[in-house]
């Protein structure tokens, strides 16, 4: 099994100051931010040497996680819930293309893959998995809703129409309340 990564030997603390600062700088200045992150680890006492490759690594996922996201809000937003369920199926196509393709690399390179990967990337499909089957609960009862609201106009419109012939004789009393009994709106 391979050696941990050093980002991930560092302080949580740490690690937040050094997405904050990244995210300060717009991902960039790589260097300047690796050497103030190597001088915060030496003032807290830690014998480790973060390398400005691990942190260009770092900013370059973080920036990726960024404009995923933003990418997702502005499609989500535009959307009705019918074009997020669709969008969520491809995401979670997305997502099992990517895993095969690490997977793929990793293979080629005679490398593994480390089990928190692994599971973080498992996490990632159930989640998304999860909220795309909300998605499609939410798509399920919007259908209803337009449908039950779509009998309601047409009992509505059809109670008038008797009203109507009841007004103006063309429909019996009586028979017009029979036929509200059998349509069910009585």
């Amino acid at each position: 099994m391979p050696a941990p990564a050093k980002l991930d030997l560092i302080p949580p603390e740490l690690r937040a100051w050094l997405r904050e600062a990244l995210e300060a700088r717009g991902f960039a200045e790589i260097v300047a931010v690796t050497e103030e992150l190597n001088f915060r680890l030496q003032e807290c006492g830690l014998e480790v040497s973060i390398g400005k490759t691990a942190v260009g690594r770092f900013s370059k996922a973080l920036k990726d996680q960024r404009e995923a996201f933003s990418i997702a809000e502005t499609l989500l937003s535009d959307m009705d819930i019918a074009a997020e369920g669709e969008l969520h199926k491809v995401l979670v196509q997305m997502i099992a293309t990517s895993a095969v393709q690490m997977i793929r690399a990793v293979r080629e390179e005679d490398g593994h893959l480390e089990p928190k990967d692994l599971m973080a990337l498992g996490r990632m499909v159930k989640d998304l998995m999860a909220s795309s089957g909300l998605r499609e609960k939410l798509l399920a009862d919007e259908r209803e809703r337009v449908a039950r609201e779509a009998r309601e106009a047409l009992q509505t419109e059809l109670a008038a129409k008797l009203e109507a012939g009841v007004a103006r004789g063309s429909v019996n009393a009586e028979a017009a309340r029979a036929a509200r009994e059998i349509m069910g709106f009585a």
